[in-house]
This record gives C-alpha cells, sequence and structure tokens, in this order.
C-alpha cells in the first residue's frame, strides 16, 4: 500500500536571498528615517513577495523573512550610537524591568544579535509592528491557508 502525496511548491533558497538582498537595502536606506516611513516603503515589497508565492506551501520561510526581525534591529541600531544610558531608557520606556534594560544596553552585542533577543521582542512585539501597519508575510500566509 502506498501513500501517494500532492506535490508542494516551495520558494527556491536562490529566490529567498535575491529577497533578502531587496529588503536590506530598504533597511540601509531607512537609517534616519521614521520607522513609519520605512514601513510605508517596506509594505508593498512584502505584500507583492507574498502575492507571488502564494502557492506555495512555505510558513517556515515565511516567518523567516517577516519583517519584525528587521524592524527592531533598526530600534536598536538608532540607540546604538548613543550612551547606554540612554538605552537603558528607552528600553525601560518600551516595557523591560531596569534591572535587564541594564543588561541589554551595555551587552556589547551588536543590532542583529539584539533584534533577535528576548528583550527586544518584549519591547516590540508583534502588536507593536501590527498597530503601525507593518505587513506581515507570515499572518498573509497562515490566511490563505486557511481560506483555502
Amino acid at each position: 500500500m502506498t501513500l501517494e502525496k500532492s506535490p508542494r511548491l516551495r520558494i527556491a533558497p536562490e529566490s529567498c536571498r535575491k529577497f533578502r538582498k531587496n529588503l536590506k537595502v530598504v533597511f540601509r536606506q531607512g537609517r534616519g528615517r521614521k520607522l513609519t516611513d520605512t514601513i510605508r516603503v517596506l509594505n508593498p515589497k512584502l505584500r507583492g513577495w507574498c502575492n507571488y508565492f502564494q502557492y506555495a506551501a512555505c510558513k517556515k520561510t515565511m516567518e523567516e523573512l517577516d519583517g519584525f526581525f528587521h524592524c527592531r534591529q533598526m530600534m536598536h541600531r538608532r540607540w546604538l550610537r548613543i550612551q547606554p544610558k540612554r538605552r537603558r531608557l528607552e528600553l525601560i520606556r518600551y516595557g523591560i524591568k531596569p534591572e535587564n534594560a541594564y543588561k541589554s544596553a551595555v551587552n556589547g552585542f551588536g543590532p542583529w544579535w539584539n533584534a533577535g533577543a528576548d528583550h527586544m521582542k518584549q519591547a516590540f512585539p508583534k502588536k507593536f509592528f501590527d498597530a503601525l501597519e507593518l505587513y506581515s508575510l507570515l499572518d498573509a500566509t497562515m490566511e490563505r491557508s486557511i481560506s483555502s
């Protein structure tokens, strides 16, 4: 007895690399720009990517490419040039406990590491970016899979 599986479409790794490179350009241009302006430039690219690969079974890929990680990195990079005391105060302002804010303000790791760290995820959760209307690839993919 053999089980027949239906073929599944996947996104090629090369396409993901090109898209990440494209996003990197947008985030580099975002330095010194308001986060809302960067999101305004980013949303059409994210929406187009998601629509192009709408039939692909790629939940994990869309999750990895979601813009939250990059936007957290942008927020941390803005605080990188300022004193650790100011970084600590900014983290406290966004809801981090003072002792955790101090540890993360002086940890010495760069913005990419800090973007994936728990303190930045706690300070800038998904609902923070949803309020700024950042298009979520994962949400759109899940919405399509439910409606199909």
